[in-house]
């Protein structure tokens, strides 16, 4: 993962860190105030991109904080954060007095606390379910690239000689993680804070969580890059050029995979 939004490779490691810090610092609260309102005036990404680039040690930091929590992949937690630091980007006012550092922190740590919530799971899928989860997910997306759609499960199988189940498994491991206990110390929190405080406040939504199974029961019919653009659509709530940029295709097939995605929740739901 290149970690920009420009898809170019960035410095890694503590030289990287450094690196960016010291882009960051060459922002006043002031100037990135400017560019966000250019922005917000403009619909010009390159000045979206030169924010996010000079904050992207904000993010680095708030996954470092959480990246053992609940057994995600560091990098499922980078772009989570990435997205989320686009996000802060489009929903930033300076006119409140807040400083887009301190606001983009907050909107990274909420995201981060809301996918390790949706991704915690009770019980951790079979390693090979879990090292097959990384195949079928590169293959899925050769076959979509060479297709021009998303392959089915069956498909997926035959191409990579595995039986329909395995696959079946592999996908559901991608969305499994390990449950940890929420009483139970963050390995990696200054002062090993409970898990249960990186949580923060009971989610509202649960009132309406009969909905909420009805609307996941048609998003897990769906294939997988079906279900990817639009958790960025609806959920991230990115523009199509956007996703298309994120997911790497073209916006005319993110168009097609929205689409075909929204007919098949409809039929789910209806039937």
């Amino acid at each position: 993962d290149s970690g920009r939004p420009d898809g170019r490779r960035s410095g890694t490691g503590r030289r990287g860190r450094s690196a960016r810090r010291c882009a960051a610092a060459e922002l006043t609260a002031e100037e990135v105030g400017a560019l966000v309102d250019e922005y917000h005036r403009s619909g010009d990404r390159r000045l979206r991109n030169q924010v996010v680039e000079a904050h992207l040690w904000v993010a680095e930091h708030q996954v470092r904080a959480v990246r053992h929590a609940a057994g995600a992949s560091v990098e499922d937690l980078r772009q989570t954060a990435l997205l989320a630091m686009i996000r802060a980007v489009d929903r930033f006012d300076p006119s409140r007095g807040v400083t887009f550092r301190t606001f983009a922190a907050r909107t990274i740590e909420g995201e981060l606390k809301r996918f390790l919530r949706d991704r915690s799971w009770a019980v951790r899928p079979p390693r090979r379910a879990q090292e097959l989860n990384l195949i079928v997910r590169k293959r899925t997306d050769e076959l979509a690239q060479s297709r021009g759609r998303s392959p089915t499960v069956g498909e997926v199988s035959a191409s990579l000689d595995v039986p329909v189940d395995d696959v079946l498994a592999a996908l559901e491991a991608g969305r499994a993680r390990s449950a940890v206990g929420l009483s139970a110390p963050a390995r990696d929190a200054v002062g090993r804070r409970p898990i249960l405080e990186r949580i923060g406040a009971p989610d509202p939504a649960l009132a309406s969580v009969d909905d909420r199974c009805l609307v996941q029961s048609a998003v897990d019919g769906l294939d997988l890059r079906e279900r990817q653009v639009l958790q960025l659509r609806f959920v991230e709530d990115l523009s199509q050029p956007e996703i298309a940029e994120v997911v790497g295709v073209s916006q005319s097939y993110v168009s097609r995979l929205l689409r075909s995605g929204l007919d098949r929740m409809r039929e789910q739901l209806v039937s």
